[in-house]
């Protein structure tokens, strides 16, 4: 598992952020892999699954964000804090983390919502916590 911020770069915190990340797919078994990243798409940490590509997965993630951002913007909805995206084989949220970080939370179609929600919100925080504007 590659856990960088730009290429050939460690994050120093990465390590942190990774164990809320594990702690977050642990708090449900319909949690599948989670992701930290900046805006811009850059990956702090990943518990993906094998056949995920971790670097498209974050700038997929950033663009999504990015767009959720203006259309939020465009219908004077304020700032934007997270995004659902429900596929016929599951979900995917997308979750602010503090300034300039994204949590990516990938999850099976009978996950409880409410609990999804409350479960990224709390991580997301933590990690902003862990990290901070350090990246």
């Amino acid at each position: 598992m590659n856990t960088l911020t730009h290429p050939g770069q460690s994050h120093p915190k990465a390590s942190a952020a990774r164990s809320i990340l594990r702690e977050l797919n642990a708090s449900s078994n319909d949690i599948e892999a989670s992701a930290t990243m900046t805006t811009d798409g850059y990956i702090i940490a990943a518990v993906l699954g094998k056949d995920t590509d971790q670097d498209r997965f974050a700038a997929m993630s950033a663009s999504l964000l990015a767009l959720a951002e203006r259309a939020a913007d465009e219908v004077a909805r304020g700032e934007m804090k997270q995004l659902l995206i429900e596929g016929s084989k599951g979900l995917m949220l997308l979750v602010k983390a503090g300034g300039d970080k994204v949590l990516a939370v990938a999850a099976k179609p009978t996950v409880n919502l409410g609990r999804i929600f409350l479960e990224a919100r709390k991580s997301a925080a933590k990690i902003d916590q862990v990290i901070g504007n350090d990246y």
